[in-house]
């Protein structure tokens, strides 16, 4: 399962996330070989999920952002089974340990706001061990070196990623990714 998030992030290191459904086409469609969705609902998600992998593209979805899924083990389970995401990204570390037991790739998204979040993070990482961890917001090219120096964990940088040369700046730091919801970041 791993190995396919690798080798496409590989191939392009911009994920175009998507928090609207009206940009998931242009996501679709963009050279972008993996889509983070920060939408969507129990109504609508399996649909989106198929769309998505009939194009070949991968597709990890924010469990903690989906509407009429508590954020619980048995939602969790739910969505494997029924849905089948390539996998999940979520805050909470309990989701981070059942999901990778399901098998499912896990993304663990950290909030960096001060040095006791970045320490609290670092424990976290460490503790759950995720498959790779999404630092927010994503131009703090310090941080993301001191974090991946620090866990050895993939580093994605998500939020707040302006221009190419933020893109440039965070994958020197050492991050193998970008995760951006700016539309003329997905082309590039």
């Amino acid at each position: 399962m791993g190995d396919a998030f690798f080798d496409k992030i590989y191939l392009n290191p911009i994920i175009a996330a998507v928090s609207d459904i009206e940009k998931l086409e242009k996501a679709i469609e963009s050279p972008c070989e993996i889509i983070f969705l920060l939408t969507g609902s129990i109504f609508n998600l399996k649909d989106i999920v198929s769309k998505i992998k009939e194009k070949n593209k991968s597709i990890y979805i924010h469990i903690d952002l989906l509407d009429g899924f508590s954020r619980d083990i048995i939602s969790l389970k739910y969505i494997n089974d029924n849905i089948k995401p390539d996998g999940i990204i979520t805050t909470k570390s309990n989701l981070i340990k059942h999901a990778k037991g399901m098998g499912l790739l896990t993304i663990q998204r950290l909030f960096m706001l001060d040095s006791l979040s970045l320490e609290t993070g670092i424990r976290s990482i460490r503790s759950t061990n995720p498959d790779a961890v999404e630092i927010m917001p994503g131009i703090m090219p310090k941080v993301t070196n001191i974090i991946h120096n620090a866990t050895k964990i993939p580093i994605i940088a998500g939020g707040l990623i302006m221009d190419k040369e933020d893109v440039i700046q965070s994958l020197k730091a050492g991050a193998i990714g970008i995760s951006t919801s700016k539309e003329e970041i997905w082309d590039m």
